[in-house]
């Protein structure tokens, strides 16, 4: 593990990062088509999943076997290039997206910026992604629902080009695309990056979307199970709002939420990096982990549902006390670009032994 962990951050993530000096979307792109090159050959995906194989620490969470707890955050493959590439490289789950009723570019670029010295990235995106529908296609064109071997979650925003109050008929479009395909869905009410976005996670409009979602998504299961359906908040909302938003999940049947998207916020910037922090966007990243964890243990503490924490994870320690604070599950996404698979096999093999540590000492017990 070791040598992984060195030989990404001396090898590879200095060639991805020189590749993207004057747009880390370049090497973002460039990553993906390499990811897919991989995917689409079964013998190289085997042979990278030998080298990295994780240790299994399954869990199953709303409904859904889980054959680890780390899995890939929403925005690290958007319109699912290189799905079958993840697994090979520890992952328990993919979350692709988000992706949006109508295809959209996003915004104007530049809108990535990485900030080493912070361990952090922001990034202004705007959902660019082909749309609900190729996503569905592509999936559907690997084998659809099942053919990864792991869940596949698709987080779902709202069109640019659509207004905020008719965003309900928007998710409901982009839910029937990818409904087919999908092993859970997730509702991203919480970019700062799409305009009147973050209002959604209001009472109200809030309270409106997820009635219409989870009905929709009853319809559509007819006489199977519902695919469950998740919230994504920002970290940035007040206790009081939390609260009011846990408990339109709650009255709504939502299966769990993913706490939290990134920040509009500054803080934890390092001196080195201070020139980018006037660069709009959301903030992911290490600076992000101390907010992220308090949201975790706010939810996990005032609702009963479960939790995906994201947010801050570039150690096994950050991973280890999202978990202690509560979170079944765990997603990575600027710790992926900063530490590559080492992180992956780092985190996994850390659940496994503190799972082996609770079961001993339950059996003392």
């Amino acid at each position: 593990m070791d040598f992984l962990d060195t030989g990404y951050r001396r090898l590879a993530r200095p060639v991805l990062f020189r590749m993207g000096r004057g747009d880390p979307e370049t090497a973002h792109r460039r990553a993906l088509g390499a990811l897919a090159g991989v995917g689409r050959h079964p013998w190289m995906s085997a042979a990278v999943r030998r080298m990295l194989t994780a240790d299994p620490v399954p869990r199953r969470v709303f409904g859904i076997d889980f054959p680890n707890v780390v899995g890939v955050a929403a925005g690290l493959d958007k319109d699912g290039h290189a799905l079958r590439a993840w697994p090979a490289l520890g992952f328990g789950f993919v979350e692709a997206g988000t992706v949006t009723a109508h295809p959209q570019p996003g915004n104007p670029t530049p809108r990535l910026f990485r900030l080493p010295s912070s361990r952090a990235i922001i990034n202004r995106m705007g959902f660019n992604n082909d749309g609900a529908a190729a996503l569905a296609d592509r999936v559907a064109g690997i084998g659809g629902r099942g053919s990864l071997g792991v869940p596949l979650g698709i987080s779902l925003g709202k069109s640019k080009v659509t207004p905020v109050d008719e965003a309900v008929g928007d998710y409901l479009a982009s839910l029937a695309a990818v409904h087919p395909v999908a092993d859970y869905l997730a509702v991203n009410v919480s970019s700062p990056n799409t305009p009147g976005l973050r209002s959604l996670q209001d009472r109200g409009p809030l309270d409106e979307l997820l009635d219409a979602l989870t009905e929709q998504a009853r319809t559509l299961a007819g006489t199977g199970a519902a695919l469950p359906v998740l919230v994504k908040i920002a970290p940035d909302l007040t206790d009081a709002a939390i609260g009011e938003l846990l408990q339109v999940c709650t009255d709504r049947g939502v299966a769990g939420v993913i706490a939290t998207n990134t920040t509009v916020l500054r803080d934890g910037i390092a001196a080195a990096d201070a020139h980018l922090a006037d660069e709009s966007g959301g903030l992911s990243g290490a600076p992000l982990r101390r907010r992220a964890l308090e949201v975790v243990r706010f939810v996990c503490a005032h609702t009963e549902l479960p939790v995906i924490g994201v947010g801050g994870i570039t150690t096994a320690d950050d991973g280890l006390a999202m978990l202690d604070a509560g979170a079944a599950l765990l997603q990575l996404y600027s710790g992926f670009i900063y530490r590559g698979p080492g992180l992956v096999r780092e985190l996994t093999g850390a659940v496994a032994e503190r799972d082996a540590t609770i079961d001993a000492e339950s059996e003392k017990s």
